[in-house]
């Protein structure tokens, strides 16, 4: 698996920890990794529509990503929330 860096608004889900591992080839498979581990956390990060939601950003390596973009286990994962700005 990978590492993957949580958001402080989803410590809920991940019994505090800021850092999960999951597994898969794309960041969708990912994201249902780390929903067996921790059910309810992928709705707040993934619409109905199975969008990232406007106020949720995932990066790999630090550059954007959609949930079709390809992984391999030495990537870094980060999720992050983004503010709605003012």
């Amino acid at each position: 698996g990978m590492k993957v860096s949580i958001p402080s608004a989803l410590y809920s889900y991940t019994e505090r920890r800021r850092e999960a591992d999951a597994s898969g080839t794309t960041v969708g498979e990912l994201l249902l990794d780390l929903e067996r581990q921790y059910p309810g956390i992928r709705f707040r990060i993934v619409d109905e529509q199975d969008s990232i939601r406007p106020h949720m950003k995932v990066f790999v390596n630090g550059q954007p990503a959609t949930l079709n973009t390809g992984i391999i286990p030495a990537d870094e994962v980060a999720i992050l929330m983004a503010l709605s700005g003012g």
